[in-house]
Formats: structure tokens, sequence, C-alpha cells
């Protein structure tokens, strides 16, 4: 369904998230900043190497709880509610329910 990596940089443990979304899971890695191409928003991290995953499926009941878990501990509150829109916008996971 799709991939993106959000750039957060100093916000974030390591700078960088990728989000991958299949049909029927997500999945969240966090990346150390790839310093050697650069250091700007525009430099390409696809390279980055990876810190951290989580992998949750859809089909369960717990999934938003989890990404948003999993987010609040690599960012802020306003990095991990924007990755969350992007999550909840091109998957079929719609609602978080926190209590």
């Amino acid at each position: 369904m799709g991939t993106k990596t959000f750039k957060i940089g100093e916000y974030c443990l390591g700078g960088v998230i990728t989000v991958v979304i299949s049909k029927d899971s997500v999945t969240l890695i966090g990346k150390e900043w790839d310093f050697t191409h650069g250091s700007n928003k525009s430099s390409d991290q696809s390279k980055a190497k990876e810190f951290t995953r989580l992998e949750v499926s859809l089909l369960d009941g717990e999934a938003g709880y989890k990404l948003l878990d999993k987010l609040n501990d690599l960012t802020t509150s306003y990095y991990a509610d924007e990755v969350m829109k992007y999550i909840k916008s091109n998957s079929t996971l719609k609602s978080v329910n926190v209590w």
C-alpha cells in the first residue's frame, strides 16, 4: 500500500521513522540519521541504519494502541500524531481506543 519516511530530526530518537503499510499490517522502523548523505531534511535516508522495528497486524484489536505506544517511545506526541494520521489515512486502521 505504501511506504513513507518521516525525517523528524532532533525531536525523534534516531531522527528517522519509516512506515511501511501493507494490506494487512503496518511496520514502524526507527532509523539512525545517515550523515554520509547530508544533514538536511532533503537528504536521502533510505539506507539509514535500522535500530528498532514493530510490525502489527491490522486484524489485531490493539494495533492502534501498540503503534501509538511505540511512536511515543520514539518521538514527541505531536509527531506521533502526525505519523498516526498518515497510517489511518492509508490503511484500514481507523481509530485508536486509548481508554
